[in-house]
C-alpha cells in the first residue's frame, strides 16, 4: 500500500512540474496560484516526507525493533532506497567506497563551489526513526519541490545531498565513518578496526563488492576549495524547543567532549571485623567522587575561582553549556578496585579543561584522605565545533520564514542552541564552514523508540531547507 502511495505521488508531482509554470496563464489568479504551490509544499515536504521516514524506519537488521550499522544488509536496502528516492527529486547519485549516498544538482555553474547537505542513515540499537534520517528525507523533500518548480537548474552554485553511513559508530565503535572520509580526516588504519564478529572494516566494505585501499580512501577527501559550506538538520534530542514552544532552533555549536575512565584501588575487609578507622573502601570514595562531580558542573562557579585560566566569560559559558554524566560503574573483585567513567561536554573548550584539572585534583585529594589509590584515564578528547555565522543567520532566516508561513505572526526569535551531542557536522568541519538547525523532538527523547516528531515539525524543516536553498538562487 505504502508503495502504491508512493507512486501516486510521484506521479503527481511530475504532472504539476509540467504544468507549474502555466498555472496563471491558464485562468488562475496569483492566489490560486500560492494556493497550490503551499498544497505541494505539504504534499511533498510533510506527507511524502513522513511517509519516508516511516518506511526508512521498518528497514532494520532485528525483528522487534530499529537497528541499522555500517553496511549491514538493512543499511544497505536503506541507501539503495534513498538512491531511489534522490534520483526522484532529480539528483544525480552515486554510492562512494564508504558507502555514502550522494544525489548532486549542478546548477548553472558546475565549477562553483557546491553547498554540501546531509545527515546518516545509520543508527543505534533499538533505535527511533528520525535522528539522522529526518536531515536526508527534508533535504531531498526540498530539492524535490525545487525541480518540481522548475528551479532546480537555476541554482547559482551545485547542490550536493549527502547521506552519511555511519555516524553512531556502533559496528566499529568509530564514530563518523562516512563523513570523516569525506573530509579527509578518516585514518587509513580505521579499515583494520574489528567488529564483535572479527570482521574489520576493509573487509565488511569488501562483502559489499567494494574494494577499497588506503589510495581511494584519500581520494574520497573533497578538495576545501570546492566546497561552499555543509548544512545540517537534525532532531534537538533535548527538550528546549518542545519547552520554548518551537518546531525549530538555530544551533550556535557543538560542544566539545572528554571521556575519562577513573579506577579507584583500595582493599578487600570483612564487613564486620575491620574498624571504620582501618577501612580502605574504594566504593565510598568513588562515591564521594561521583557527587563532587554533579556538584561541580551544576554549579563550576561555586569551585572554580574567577583568574587567568577560568575568566568570567567562560565561567558563564560553563554555567549555560556545561554537562557531566557517569555512564558506568564497575566493581572487581568483590569491592576491592572500583572504575566508572566520565563524559564532560562543554561549548567552551578552555573551560573544559579547567574542569577536567579541578575534578581530577578533587579526585586525588579524596583518593588520600581515603587511603586509597586512583588513576584517572583520558580515553576521549573532541574540541567544540562552532557553527559559521553567516550560515547561521541564514538558517535563521530560512526557520523563521518557514515558521511564520505556518503559524503567522511570531511574536519572539527563534531559539538558540548548542548541541551537545556530536554530529556529522563536527567531522565536516574540517573541511568547510557549517551551519545546523534542530528540529524539536517531543520530551528529548531520542535513540529510542519512543523518539518522535510531529508531522508539521517534519514540515517546517523541510519548508526551512527550502527557503534556505531559494537563498542560491
Amino acid at each position: 500500500m505504502a508503495f502504491s502511495i508512493i507512486i501516486f505521488i510521484s506521479f503527481f508531482s511530475v504532472l504539476l512540474s509540467a504544468t507549474s509554470t502555466n498555472i496563471i496563464s491558464l485562468g488562475e489568479g496569483a492566489e490560486d496560484s500560492e494556493t497550490r504551490l503551499k498544497d505541494l509544499y505539504q504534499e511533498i515536504l510533510r506527507d511524502e516526507a513522513v511517509l519516508r521516514l516511516q518506511q526508512l524506519g521498518q528497514v532494520s537488521d532485528s525483528d522487534g525493533y530499529l537497528e541499522r550499522t555500517f553496511l549491514s544488509p538493512a543499511s544497505v536496502t536503506a541507501g539503495n532506497l534513498i538512491r531511489q528516492w534522490m534520483e526522484d527529486a532529480g539528483l544525480r547519485t552515486w554510492i562512494d567506497c564508504m558507502g555514502n549516498v550522494h544525489g548532486r544538482v549542478e546548477g548553472r555553474n558546475a565549477s562553483a563551489e557546491a553547498l554540501l547537505i546531509g545527515s546518516h542513515f545509520d543508527t543505534v540499537i533499538d533505535a527511533g526513526m528520525f535522528d539522522g534520517p529526518l536531515g536526508i528525507i527534508s533535504a531531498i523533500a526540498a530539492v524535490k519541490v525545487m525541480n518540481i518548480c522548475g528551479k532546480l537548474g537555476m541554482l547559482r552554485r551545485p547542490v550536493e545531498v549527502i547521506a552519511f553511513s555511519d555516524e553512531e559508530g556502533v559496528r566499529f565503535q568509530s564514530t563518523f565513518l562516512g563523513s570523516a572520509a569525506v573530509a579527509g580526516v578518516l585514518p587509513v588504519s580505521t579499515l583494520q578496526i574489528s567488529d564483535k564478529s572479527g570482521l574489520t572494516v576493509q573487509d565488511v566494505l569488501k562483502k559489499n563488492s567494494i574494494d577499497i585501499t588506503e589510495e581511494n580512501l584519500l581520494q574520497l577527501k573533497y578538495d576545501p576549495k570546492t566546497v561552499w559550506g555543509y548544512v545540517e538538520v537534525h532532531i534537538e534530542q533535548g527538550p528546549v524547543l518542545e519547552w520554548a514552544g518551537f518546531p525549530l532552533g538555530v544551533v550556535e555549536g557543538i560542544a566539545g567532549q572528554t571521556r575519562l575512565k577513573v579506577t579507584v584501588r583500595g582493599s578487600q575487609g570483612h564487613a564486620g571485623t575491620v574498624p571504620m578507622s582501618m577501612r580502605r573502601d574504594p566504593m565510598a570514595a568513588a562515591a564521594e567522587m561521583i557527587v563532587f562531580l554533579e556538584s561541580l558542573c551544576k554549579h563550576p562557579e561555586k569551585f572554580m575561582p574567577s583568574d587567568s585560566n577560568c575568566n568570567s566569560s567562560t565561567l558563564e559559558s560553563l554555567s549555560s553549556s556545561l554537562v557531566c554524566t557517569v555512564g558506568e560503574i564497575s566493581t572487581w573483585p568483590s569491592a576491592s578496585n572500583v572504575t566508572f567513567t566520565v563524559d564532560l561536554r562543554t561549548i567552551n573548550d578552555m573551560g573544559r579543561e579547567a574542569v577536567i584539572y579541578e575534578l581530577s585534583d578533587r579526585i586525588y585529594q579524596i583518593c588520600d584522605t581515603r587511603s586509597v589509590s586512583c588513576t584517572i584515564d583520558r580515553k576521549h578528547d573532541a574540541n567544540a565545533v562552532m557553527c559559521d555565522s553567516e550560515l547561521s543567520s541564514q538558517l535563521r532566516s530560512s526557520a523563521f520564514a518557514a515558521v511564520k508561513r505556518m503559524r503567522g505572526e511570531i511574536q519572539s526569535e527563534l531559539p538558540v542552541l548548542m548541541s551537545g551531542a556530536g554530529h556529522d557536522a563536527m567531522a565536516i568541519s574540517h573541511l568547510t564552514k557549517i551551519g545546523m538547525l534542530f528540529v524539536r523532538c517531543r520530551g528529548g527523547v531520542s535513540h529510542s523508540p519512543a523518539e518522535h516528531v510531529l508531522d508539521d515539525d517534519v514540515w517546517a524543516s523541510g519548508l526551512a531547507l527550502l527557503s534556505f536553498i531559494e537563498t542560491q538562487l
